[in-house]
């Protein structure tokens, strides 16, 4: 991809991601993430319905009048994105790719935290960390995150998503808000789930295609996995290869939203022909 077309990409998603996030995201981001606190801001006036626990006394006493103290949420919080992009993800079915809507749901919730003076971090997983931007403030900052998602081609098609968990518990020291985006095709990532999650506030995307849950009886195909890249010829017409199929794939999506919930984490599902917007807003209103 040369360099006019990737800004004009990159240009077309902040278009239409900013737009999501300055209307829609951020206020619901903003009431759904609290900050790290309360601050002191300033004395004034005691007013009628104040509450008397907030009186400053050595400042009532100096002034014979009452004042109370007043205090701010101590905003500032850091977004880290997860985003897996291992080979799978480049599956779609129907006029948009994974990949695609992927880099759609970053960028939202980029712009989102940068509404809200957040700082905002990137990691590209695939069985391997692909890329690190620690975490900056900025829409130039937040432009570079989605150039990186639409134009990063990884080393590696595999997933490995305790190894990306891993990462993140050892580069964030302090609590992040957590959005790790893949179609969690993996497994045997548990632990590594619960300790990241006791110290940051973490949330899984899954997006998927409706194409994958089945596969279709149209005879023996050769079918390439994206994972591996290897290539071997299947029979479709025979009821047990379908059977196992959709075993191993519906196995996976219930370890994924059982291994969330059991670590307190939060669980969307969003398929590339539905509305992601409305999968989040009912998201962040649930919290």
């Amino acid at each position: 991809m040369d360099t006019k077309e990737l800004l004009k990409k990159v240009r077309k998603i902040e278009i239409k991601t900013r737009r999501l996030s300055d209307h829609i995201f951020s206020g619901e981001y903003h009431t759904s993430f609290k900050g790290r606190g309360m601050t002191f801001s300033e004395v004034r006036q005691y007013q009628y319905g104040d509450d008397i626990r907030a009186i400053d006394w050595n400042v009532t006493a100096r002034y014979n009048e009452a004042h109370v103290k007043v205090f701010e949420e101590e905003r500032e919080l850091t977004m880290m994105l997860m985003v897996d992009i291992s080979g799978s993800e480049s599956f779609g079915s129907k006029n948009q790719f994974k990949k695609e809507i992927v880099t759609e749901i970053a960028a939202t919730m980029a712009f989102s935290a940068t509404q809200n003076n957040d700082k905002i971090g990137l990691i590209l997983f695939s069985d391997q960390i692909e890329l690190y931007i620690p975490p900056k403030k900025g829409r130039s900052h937040v432009l570079r995150i989605i150039r990186e998602l639409i134009e990063f081609h990884p080393k590696s098609q595999k997933t490995d998503v305790a190894q990306a968990l891993k990462f993140l518990s050892g580069t964030q020291k302090k609590k992040a808000i957590v959005f790790m985006i893949s179609d969690f095709m993996a497994d045997d990532y548990e632990h590594t789930l619960k300790i990241a999650s006791k110290k940051h506030d973490i949330t899984g995307i899954r997006v998927y295609d409706v194409r994958e849950e089945k596969m279709p009886n149209i005879g023996v195909v050769s079918m390439l996995d994206a994972e591996t890249g290897e290539t071997q010829l299947i029979d479709t017409t025979s009821k047990s290869v379908r059977f196992e199929y959709e075993k191993y794939y519906h196995d996976k999506v219930n370890y994924f939203k059982e291994t969330f919930r059991k670590s307190g984490s939060g669980v969307v599902n969003t398929r590339v022909d539905e509305s992601y917007v409305t999968k989040l807003l009912g998201y962040f209103k649930s919290r």
